[in-house]
């Protein structure tokens, strides 16, 4: 079986988004043929301090809300600076096209959209040491390249299915 062509789409607000803004995005984009998988970037939303005099002390921030993604809810870790979506190459001029068309109606300010590959497209170290020594059980290897090595995978990537 011939591995897929995939390209990523990286979508770069000009400014922050909020959790309501994001997850009509992200709905609107899944609705779009082609995706493969999307990653949410940002500055990281903390539950709790952890460091300094504050250390221990929740924090509150406004933004840390859970969405729903194509009827999943997910809690956002992150104030969302970067969506990169990765799709099928065969589909990447319509989906520009109509993820353009999305970000116009949506937004009230500028965004870049650009295309190329952002993700990484080969095996690390990591994965190897995941998938070898049986760090995590029933590793995906869709994830590949993708999850914070200092992390279990299900704390940081959410599936979210058809």
């Amino acid at each position: 079986m011939e591995p897929i062509k995939a390209i990523d789409v990286r979508i770069f607000p000009h400014r922050r988004l909020k959790p309501k803004t994001t997850e009509k995005i992200l709905n609107e984009l899944l609705d779009l043929e082609g995706v493969l998988r999307f990653l949410v970037n940002g500055e990281s939303l903390p539950k709790i301090v952890g460091y300094g005099p504050a250390r221990g002390t929740s924090v509150n921030h406004p933004d840390r809300k859970i969405i729903t993604v194509k009827g999943k809810k997910i809690e956002l870790l992150v104030s969302v600076g970067e969506i990169v979506v990765s799709i099928k190459q065969e589909n990447l001029e319509e989906f520009v096209t109509k993820t353009k068309t999305i970000l116009e109606e949506t937004l009230n300010f500028g965004f870049d959209v650009r295309v190329g590959v952002f993700t990484r497209t080969k095996t690390t170290v990591s994965d190897y040491l995941k998938l070898g020594y049986g760090i995590e059980d029933n590793f995906d290897p869709s994830l590949v390249g993708i999850v914070d090595p200092k992390t279990k995978s299900k704390e940081t990537v959410k599936l979210i299915g058809d």
